[in-house]
């Protein structure tokens, strides 16, 4: 049996760099195990690059593209995203910790096996995401586009998601013990039975009667 987890918490803010400098190519290409401290990812573009155990901490990404990147066994750790594009960014067995994303696309991005823990996105297009076998520990998803994200087998116990479209969504075998789902669209969420123990508004609840009764295979007639 999973051991019960607290309540998700508001995620810490990541640590203020004392200085940054600003990234240049080819210095700051990916490449393998390299290690970024305190960068500005400005107008920068890193789209389609690959490279293992990248390290990025106190760095700050602005209309920087890491669009169909892959970088397996990366972290991120006290990083702002703002005005980004990681569309169909594939990230295997990474960690985000105090990481902030603000209107940063993520349309197709996988996050597969990766530990998220004071995360917080806002404003962000997720659609067609992927997360399966992540942790989210203290993670905020705030008026975010979610539809038909894939959180099949995720630990969502500290998840908050606050004014997001998550239609479509998939939940199969998730444990929501603790989630937390506030003003959400949940049409047509799959596996919905796997949100037992989570926190739903009475607007949530709601909008997924129909959700319930055809899991539960219960006929509505007009």
């Amino acid at each position: 049996m999973s051991q019960r987890r607290s309540g998700p918490r508001v995620p810490k803010q990541p640590a203020a760099p004392s200085s940054v400098t600003e990234a240049v190519s080819p210095d700051h290409d990916l490449e393998n195990e390299a290690s970024f401290r305190r960068v500005w990812f400005s107008d920068f573009d890193l789209s389609g690059q690959e490279a293992d155990s990248v390290e990025f901490e106190q760095c700050r990404f602005s209309r920087a593209s890491l669009a169909r990147a892959v970088v397996n066994d990366a972290s991120w750790t006290d990083c702002l995203a703002e005005n980004c594009d990681w569309a169909n960014l594939r990230a295997s067995k990474a960690g985000l910790s105090r990481v902030r994303l603000t209107t940063v696309r993520l349309t197709g991005v996988q996050w597969i096996d990766c530990g998220l823990r004071d995360v917080e996105f806002r404003d962000c297009r997720i659609d067609l995401g992927t997360f399966r076998f992540s942790s989210f520990r203290d993670v905020a998803f705030t008026d975010c586009n979610l539809t038909r994200a894939d959180f099949t087998n995720a630990d969502l116990r500290g998840a908050v998601f606050s004014g997001c479209d998550l239609s479509g969504a998939q939940f199969a075998q998730a444990e929501c013990d603790g989630a937390r789902f506030v003003r959400c669209e949940l049409a047509g969420i799959g596996s919905v039975t796997s949100l037992r123990g989570a926190t739903l508004t009475s607007y949530d609840l709601a909008a997924l009667s129909v959700t319930f009764a055809a899991a539960l295979g219960i006929s509505i007639e007009e």
